[in-house]
């Protein structure tokens, strides 16, 4: 039975990210999918020392380390990451058994702009380098101008986002 998780790195209920993951999961085809929720509490030390690692992050940490197969897909933020999605990566840092490490890990993005998330993509690689995951390097999704990629039903329309996408579901399958 194959497990895959899916976050997406925006928290907008209408996310094109959130989309994404979706159409991403369908091509896959596991058994089983979760979509992680990384609305969490924002990193604090104090938070931390004195409670300790919050429920849901031990929840996060734990879909990931249970998952065959990651999938992230990323919004670009001011030429990086959004805030959410590098909060739940810290708090997840926190905690124990090192749940990214060796975790095949696939990477896209939905973004406004013409060059759709490159530079967010960048920007969660290096985010992530330190848990040591097996991040796939390619092919790269960067679905531009999103807004406009998918139909009422959340499905996207391009057909050369749905073949690279499916080159990369197809890409991590193949790792697990």
């Amino acid at each position: 039975m194959t497990k895959l998780l899916g976050i997406s790195g925006a928290l907008r209920k209408a996310s094109t990210n959130t989309l994404l993951v979706h159409n991403a999961a369908a091509l896959f085809g596991a058994d089983e999918f979760t979509l992680a929720d990384i609305d969490l509490p924002l990193y604090n030390g104090d938070v931390e020392e004195a409670e300790g690692v919050p429920a849901k992050v031990q929840t996060l940490a734990d879909q990931i380390a249970a998952a065959d197969a990651v999938i992230i897909s990323t919004p670009e933020y001011n030429k990086a990451i959004s805030g959410s999605l590098k909060n739940a990566l810290d708090w997840v840092s926190r905690t124990k058994g090192g749940p990214w490490s060796g975790k095949p890990v696939a990477i896209m993005s939905a973004a406004a702009g013409r060059a759709g998330g490159e530079r967010a993509q960048f920007s969660l690689r290096l985010a992530m380098m330190a848990f040591r995951p097996d991040i796939l390097q390619g092919p790269e999704v960067l679905v531009a101008n999103a807004s406009n990629e998918f139909d009422d039903n959340g499905k996207l329309t391009n057909d050369r986002y749905i073949a690279v996408l499916t080159e990369l579901m197809d890409a991590l399958k193949a790792k697990i």
